[in-house]
């Protein structure tokens, strides 16, 4: 009798336990933010995909009014033509940008898409049987980056060196808590000039071959990121480095 009793409180220990695991695994954080204005920001790339070495250049249309944002970007090479293509689309909430759908095509690959499916509260994927309920605030790969600058732009005196900002993000066939690390504050030479930038860096779990974001964003240009580089772990990468901000009205 009495060790049925122990092992029953040993059960709940433990399912109390993981369920904490499991939460802090979805994070779902409101928090203070504010969108950028909608612009087109052209980056040249240098890459390195299935053994090329590859450069070119990069288009982000960003647009966010009247309770919707959209994202569209395109990597393109003269060797292989587009290179990645992905989208993001969706509405803005009480915890920011609210994705309905996630669109991926990258080169030798075929295309995958992710659905926010907000009616039953479940992401699902068009590759994968894995679904993963939303709680607030998930985000996708194409999305998280302006889910960040939109957090920045809120509270930009948080963003000091070793402050940490976790988000629930899907990719392709599944999803995971993605934390991203402001590491130091540098001053990049770009084609806007002397820029001052803070780094943060978006590490895989370890032991996991996932893909390394580092991004650098700019105050002083509406938090816009003046370069990105993916690294996806088997030694191929994307490094965007920003030429040119088209603002739209």
């Amino acid at each position: 009798m009495m060790l049925g009793y122990k092992n029953a409180i040993a059960g709940a220990l433990l399912a109390g336990l993981l369920g904490t695991a499991l939460a802090a695994d979805h994070p779902a954080i409101k928090r203070a933010f504010d969108l950028p204005p909608s612009a087109d920001l052209i980056y040249s790339i240098k890459a390195r995909q299935s053994g090329l070495t590859l450069g070119g250049d990069a288009v982000i249309n960003w647009r966010a009014g009247e309770g919707k944002y959209s994202i569209v970007a395109e990597t393109r090479t003269p060797l292989l033509g587009k290179i990645l293509d992905n989208n993001s689309a969706g509405a803005v909430d009480d915890y920011g940008l609210a994705p309905t759908q996630f669109y991926e095509k990258r080169v030798f690959k075929e295309a995958r898409t992710t659905s926010f499916q907000r009616d039953s509260k479940t992401i699902v994927f068009s590759d994968s049987p894995q679904s993963y309920p939303i709680k607030g605030g998930e985000q996708d790969r194409a999305s998280v980056p302006w889910q960040l600058i939109a957090v920045a732009r809120g509270a930009p005196d948080k963003f000091i060196v070793g402050s940490q900002w976790d988000f629930f993000v899907a990719g392709q066939r599944d999803a995971e808590r993605w934390v991203f690390k402001v590491v130091q504050r540098e001053t990049m030479h770009t084609a806007q000039g002397e820029i001052e930038t803070v780094h943060l860096v978006k590490a895989p779990p370890p032991n996991a071959q996932d893909r390394q974001l580092d991004i650098w964003l700019a105050p002083k240009l509406d938090w816009f990121p003046v370069r990105l580089r993916f690294d996806d772990g088997g030694g191929d990468f994307v490094e965007q480095t920003l030429e040119k901000i088209n603002p739209v009205k």
